[in-house]
């Protein structure tokens, strides 16, 4: 794959190049070693394009883990916070259900290393915001990152997928509009695309 869009959140791309230039290497050569054309691999279903054969999100995660792990970043299975969900806010007349929890909830960051935080996104648009604007912001506050680093689609890429998957540009222009708070952690945002 190729970096086909960068996009300096709070000064993530200055941060980066500061604290983690090693790390920034390394991450362009997982991109690099991704061959995109293997997870070309689903076929459509949706009304609008029916038969047509998409970029599959999952095949291209299991490509990036790959990828990720060859230079020894620690994936989500690692990275784990889990959840102790406070009980207190409940109202005075409400009683939940007593449940048997099957595993504890948690939240956990794709990859890790030397705290910088990487969120590997092929999914749908709340789940881009959610990264960069709560969960590296909560990972940052627990002490587990210093920085994030988010890799998603560039549009061109998320049109060969199924429908609904954001993209690059449509989240830089979010962010911009939003601005910067004064919570929020440096992340350097990159769309990537299919290799020319």
């Amino acid at each position: 794959m190729i970096i086909a869009g960068k996009y300096s959140f709070n000064k993530g791309e200055e941060v980066i190049n500061h604290k983690y230039p090693h790390l920034l290497e390394e991450i362009q050569a997982v991109v690099h070693g991704v061959n995109a054309s293997l997870c070309r691999s689903k076929t459509s279903k949706e009304k609008t394009m029916v038969g047509k054969i998409l970029y599959s999100p999952k095949e291209l995660n299991k490509l990036f883990k790959t990828e990720f792990k060859k230079l020894n970043w620690k994936d989500d299975k690692i990275n784990k916070v889990y959840c102790d969900y406070p009980t207190q806010y409940y109202t005075a007349n409400y009683k939940p259900k007593n449940s048997k929890a099957v595993r504890k909830p948690y939240r956990a960051m794709d990859f890790l290393k030397e705290k910088l935080g990487v969120e590997v996104q092929f999914g749908k648009y709340a789940f881009m915001v959610y990264n960069i604007c709560a969960k590296m912001t909560i990972f940052k506050k627990l002490g587990f990152i210093d920085a994030g680093f988010e890799i998603v689609p560039i549009k061109q890429l998320a049109d060969e997928m199924s429908t609904g998957v954001s993209y690059f540009e449509q989240f830089v222009w979010d962010l911009e509009k939003r601005g910067v708070s004064d919570i929020d952690i440096p992340v350097l945002v990159i769309g990537v695309d299919e290799t020319e």
